[in-house]
């Protein structure tokens, strides 16, 4: 009985036995070319990264080269700066450098990107660069060949030595100590000195993609929780005996905040208050919406009653979409019959009552002044549809004060209209008729206001 089991059961765990050794061994030749593959890719990443950071030190010299009135080469080599810079830290990304700190460099090179790009697309004969410019050149080309030099001498140090970049990564999400990698060090040595490097003017163009936008700016005295308490029922509507739960966010940051929660018999409303002044940033009602019995221009007409009882007069709205049973309105300043797009507030209403259920007035708090100077059209209406194309459809017409690509308000002709099947704005500047924007506007269920 024992030797016909042992002669059944022996071939079967055999075959087993060698299914499993066959098996572990596919498992680990696939694992060997995952790792395999991925090394190489590591590999090629840093070594390109390597070599156009060379390429954007010699770009630099190039424009340094000629005269600071030169059009076509100052194009032609800022334009390259901007495409190098974009494929250095494309394949900045590509490196396991996520738990190292590389940050300094990433925004060295983001902010050489936004000034090369935004100094190549404009006209160098009426606008040549500036005497700032130029200096910000000759550091970014002295920055650029150290950063360079770093990396060639970790690059050396790869080649001859055989390092592999998997053992960054497994030092990197390792516990152990990581500073005795050369591949690390190397890096740390180059974010190190960039962050030495003293900050260049690089222009309001430049500057208004960092600038940080923070409700620590505002000007106005500091409010407790009772003056906040205060503002939350009279913005509610909720009667005296509603319930108010304050509490203050981030308090000591960038972005400190109170939260108010008001607790009534029928709804629950929350919203968000500036530590500086008391200002309603955000409004919340939670109530559940039905389904939708009344129109967008009805419920539009209710979003602005209700601005207009909460404080906030003046303002037009500029869209409107709808998606399902609920409406967004944007409503934007107007003075003097000029739009004031800085000057934003997005309201959500329910389409079941018309009832506004919440709205952002961030932009609004932050931007708002109660007398802006705005200059008279230096151009005429005509005069600047003259610059439209020929098959734009002119649907409306209006003044708008916008910011630019570079960070500067300015004074517009806003031309809405359809070409090529699809609607758009297009903002030219009220002085120079150039065009400063221009916007395709897309509808997702619902109306564009015009």
């Amino acid at each position: 009985m024992y030797r016909r089991m042992s002669a059944v059961l022996f071939p079967i765990t055999a075959v087993l036995l060698i299914g499993a050794l066959v098996w572990g061994y596919q498992e680990n030749q696939d694992k060997n070319a995952v790792l395999l593959k991925a090394e190489n890719q590591y590999q090629r990443a840093f070594h390109d990264l390597s070599y156009h950071m060379e390429r954007l030190h010699g770009e630099l010299g190039n424009a340094l080269a000629v005269s600071s009135t030169s059009d076509g080469m100052h194009r032609k080599s800022l334009t390259n700066v901007w495409r190098l810079t974009s494929e250095a830290q494309n394949e900045i990304n590509q490196l396991p450098l996520t738990l190292l700190p590389f940050s300094k460099t990433e925004e060295f090179l983001s902010k050489i990107s936004n000034f090369s790009y935004k100094a190549a697309v404009r006209d160098f004969k009426t606008k040549p660069l500036s005497e700032g410019e130029m200096n910000n050149m000759k550091a970014l080309y002295k920055n650029s060949g150290e950063i360079s030099k770093d990396l060639q001498e970790v690059q050396h140090k790869v080649i001859t030595n055989r390092l592999r970049w998997m053992d960054v990564e497994t030092a990197l999400a390792s516990e152990k100590k990581a500073e005795d990698n050369t591949i690390i060090d190397g890096f740390k040595t180059v974010d190190k000195r960039v962050s030495a490097y003293p900050e260049l003017d690089w222009g309001p163009s430049v500057a208004s993609v960092y600038d940080k936008r923070s409700v620590r700016k505002l000007s106005g005295p500091p409010v407790s929780v009772d003056d906040i308490r205060r503002k939350a029922l009279k913005y509610a509507d909720a009667g005296s005996g509603a319930k108010v739960h304050v509490t203050e966010n981030g308090k000591g940051t960038e972005w400190a905040s109170y939260t108010a929660t008001v607790i009534g018999t029928k709804e629950t409303v929350s919203m968000d208050f500036t530590t500086k002044g008391g200002l309603l940033i955000s409004f919340n009602n939670n109530r559940e919406v039905g389904k939708a019995k009344v129109s967008m221009d009805e419920a539009e007409s209710k979003a602005r009653q209700f601005l207009e009882r909460k404080g906030y007069s003046n303002m037009v709205p500029v869209s409107a979409d709808r998606f399902d049973n609920l409406a967004n309105f944007t409503f934007v300043t107007e003075q003097d019959g000029v739009l004031i797009y800085p000057e934003k507030i997005t309201v959500r209403s329910g389409l079941d009552t018309g009832d506004v259920t919440g709205f952002q007035s961030s932009d609004y708090v932050v931007e708002h002044q109660t007398n802006r100077k705005i200059p008279k059209p230096g151009i005429s209406v005509d005069e600047a549809r003259k610059k439209l194309n020929p098959e734009f459809r002119e649907l409306y017409h209006r003044l708008a004060w916008i910011e630019n690509d570079d960070g500067e308000e300015v004074l517009t002709h806003e031309f809405g209209g359809r070409i090529n099947g699809s609607q758009y704005r297009i903002y030219e500047n009220a002085n120079t008729g150039i065009e400063e924007l221009v916007e395709e506007i897309r509808t997702a269920s619902g109306a564009q206001k015009q």
